[in-house]
């Protein structure tokens, strides 16, 4: 089965994979991270720009959402030795602000913020600075023209990862959990949610999603963290305990603790990753990822840093869907003899009909 997102994930998850290995291998000391981020510049293009970065809490390295935006800054800078990049780590919302006001005062010429926990911060110090450029991830512009919103309407790819997890499953039971009860998590949710519905309905199966219903969007299963490894084993073992075979875990690094209790299960659980092909940011686990559902942060975020060094800052909001890669199946990898081709025939198909507009998806968190 060929995804519209092969070729894109692919290249996207080889700049993943130089952003996840910790320090670059250089002898400029530019290059290598210090203790308020890292700072480094390449490549032969023209068009210069100083962007700059905030991560959410993680780290750089979290395997997950601040990692790939990292990964499409450093490949905007590879393609263009005037651009310079650098980031900073938040290590609790309580750095937000502090970190944006930094950042704005040290004279970058874009301010990116990773995660819509950031909305807030952002507002208030573009409103302070409106001749500073802005752009904040998993968040509209909210208005503002100096802020450009890079939105996922990630329930499009959960949909195909739900409606996978009701075809592979044994059990007939599937589960999902957050990190944190918000928007830019619950959409993934919402999505695997609607895609086991839709196969029960297509097939006449009654496969059960556990730990999340779209319906109720104040209950559900939630870490409360995206670092806690522990608790995403602990949750992803108490599923297990419950029935379900396959764990959507859309909770950053703590889903890495879904993937140990994979490997602690004998063949009895598997995971479908998310935001990353996970073969790929956390590789030693591939055996027990089906696929991923991903979110092309690093291609939009390179796009944005490389028309902002042209001198045309992008203005109002991205919305990333099937149609333009923005979310998606990353590939099979170990399971693509598994799955069977009738049910790759079909998410083919299911992908098609969400384009086209003949599967009508409700998320209230799609992002309009």
């Amino acid at each position: 089965m060929r995804h519209p997102l092969k070729i894109v994930i692919a290249l996207g998850a080889a700049s993943l994979l130089i952003a996840g290995c910790g320090k670059p291998s250089s002898s400029n000391a530019t290059d290598e991270p210090s203790s308020s981020g890292q700072t480094s510049s390449g490549g032969t293009s023209t068009g210069s720009l100083k962007a700059c970065m905030v991560l959410d809490t993680g780290g750089v390295d979290d395997k997950s959402f601040n990692q790939s935006s990292w990964a499409g800054m450093t490949a905007a800078k590879a393609a263009n030795s005037n651009i310079s990049v650098s980031y900073v780590p938040s290590g609790s919302q309580n750095d937000y602000t502090p970190n944006l006001t930094a950042e704005t005062n040290k004279g970058c010429d874009t301010v990116i913020a990773v995660g819509g926990l950031m909305y807030q911060a952002v507002a208030k110090i573009a409103k302070k600075n409106p001749s500073q450029h802005y752009a904040e991830i998993d968040s509209s512009n909210q208005g503002l023209k100096n802020v450009y919103g890079l939105q996922y309407n990630t329930a499009q790819g959960g949909f195909l990862g739900g409606y996978l997890a009701a075809g592979m499953s044994k059990t007939g039971k599937v589960a999902t959990y957050g990190g944190l009860n918000i928007p830019p998590v619950t959409i993934y949710m919402d999505g695997f949610w609607e895609g086991v519905q839709y196969y029960n309905k297509q097939k006449g199966t009654n496969v059960q999603v556990l730990g999340w219903d779209e319906t109720n969007q104040k209950g559900g299963t939630f870490a409360n963290s995206f670092t806690d490894a522990n608790k995403g084993k602990q949750i992803t073992q108490q599923f297990q305990q419950q029935g379900a075979d396959i764990v959507f875990p859309v909770a950053g690094g703590t889903g890495v603790g879904s993937a140990a209790a994979a490997a602690a299960s004998g063949g009895k659980l598997n995971v479908i990753w998310v935001d990353t092909d996970g073969c790929e940011s956390v590789s030693n686990y591939c055996k027990y990822f089906i696929t991923s559902v991903t979110k092309n942060l690093t291609d939009s975020v390179t796009e944005y840093v490389e028309k902002a060094a042209s001198g045309t800052f992008p203005k109002g909001n991205y919305i990333g869907t099937l149609e333009n890669d923005g979310t998606g199946l990353a590939p099979f990898h170990d399971w693509d003899s598994t799955v069977p081709s009738a049910l790759k025939s079909a998410l083919d198909q299911v992908q098609q009909d969400i384009i086209s507009g003949k599967i009508k998806i409700t998320s209230p968190s799609q992002p309009q």
